[in-house]
């Protein structure tokens, strides 16, 4: 048995790919038995544990002891699942999730932890204001020092993140194994045909011709609009038939593009399940970020299920593994190469991306992988 845990992760698109999909994989593909354990909001607790478990049946949804500060305090019920499930090791996602699992192997409770790291994490609570409470801060270099030198294992969404590791901790081990973001099954079956873009299309408004810029995700404090902005308007000033579609929320920074630009911007909200059937009608997908060290060793799930879909990705320089990786399977363009790209992407060359995301970003890809965290870890 093991368990894998999260600790004040909201379910979300994200979390079905990258948590609950990741569950199921390991559960069909090996033979260990691996339960997902969720910490959330105990304001938001009856929600989110209804939205987790229609996904996960077994999953175990606990709530946390209120403020995050307080992380500590959810050791005791942890303690109890322990115990009750007897696990030979715990895989943490997150900091503050592998510091509980930690102090389960401290006890004796269980014989190994597994750090998955998603990013940066010091860094990204400074540059985004994740966490505000002074002594959080203060403590989160030795927190994810700690999870980094001291488990048994380690997954990392990039070779950057490794490499962070190294400068910033003095990581030198190799007991890692680098996973990035991967697909959920819906981008691994998705409709590529000539029919499907069209039928997409119209269903927007646009037209045959015109020439799709796609930005799909969250717009929350939108750090990076203004590359956005200065990337996107002389694209949409110079040929009428550039549009650009928002899969998103709408807010005050897309309704000025729509006030610029009437007819060429539109804004959808739609269901995560519905995110692909939209996503083949464009040409291709932005992801521009700025050059915080958050974003230099990220792995964005976007850009596998850009490709997925069939789009060319523009990408942002010195973001995460992937400014290289358009280089090299020439199925993006970097920001500020000298040529816009305003010619649509032919359904043959759409064909031929899918297949690289179906190659390199599906979980299959990295069953051996995934195999290290099952075996057996010396510390």
């Amino acid at each position: 048995m093991i368990l894998y845990l999260t600790f004040n992760d909201t379910p979300s698109g994200i979390f079905s790919s990258q948590v609950i999909d990741v569950v199921k994989f390991l559960n069909t593909h090996f033979q260990d038995k691996v339960q997902l354990v969720s910490f959330v909001s105990s304001r938001q607790y009856f929600n989110q544990k209804a939205k987790i478990k229609a996904e996960l049946t077994d999953a175990i949804v606990l709530p946390m002891i209120p403020g995050v500060p307080r992380w500590r305090w959810n050791v005791f019920l942890l303690f109890f699942v322990v115990l009750s499930k007897k696990p030979k090791k715990i895989i943490g996602r997150s900091v503050l999730a592998t510091q509980l699992a930690l102090k389960m192997r401290t006890k004796g409770r269980v014989k190994e932890v597994i750090y998955d790291g998603r990013g940066a994490i010091k860094s990204e609570w400074e540059e985004y204001q994740v966490i505000q409470n002074p002594k959080m801060l203060s403590e989160i270099f030795n927190l994810e020092k700690e999870v980094v030198l001291n488990s048994n294992y380690r997954i990392a969404v990039s070779k950057k993140l490794i490499e962070y590791w190294q400068n910033e901790f003095g990581y030198y081990s190799n007991k890692h194994a680098v996973i990035p973001c991967t697909l959920n099954k819906l981008f691994e079956e998705v409709d590529l045909s000539e029919q499907a873009i069209i039928e997409a299309r119209k269903s927007i408004g646009f037209d045959e011709n015109d020439i799709i810029f796609v930005y799909s995700g969250s717009v929350a404090g939108w750090q990076s609009f203004d590359m956005l902005y200065n990337y996107m308007s002389p694209i949409l000033k110079s040929n009428f038939n550039c549009k650009l579609m928002f899969l998103s929320d709408m807010d005050d920074n897309i309704l000025k593009l729509k006030h610029q630009f009437p007819n060429q911007v539109v804004c959808q909200k739609l269901k995560v399940s519905d995110v692909p059937k939209y996503l083949v009608s464009a040409d291709y997908g932005l992801l521009l970020r700025e050059a915080t060290i958050t974003n230099q060793v990220a792995s964005p799930v976007k850009f596998a299920e850009y490709i997925a879909c069939g789009l060319k990705v523009i990408v942002s320089n010195h973001l995460g593994d992937y400014s290289e990786y358009v280089k090299t399977f020439e199925n993006g363009l970097l920001n500020g190469d000298i040529a816009l790209p305003h010619k649509q992407v032919l359904l043959s060359d759409k064909l031929k991306i899918k297949d690289i995301a179906k190659s390199n970003f599906s979980k299959i890809h990295f069953r051996s992988q995934y195999n290290n965290l099952l075996i057996d870890h010396k510390n």
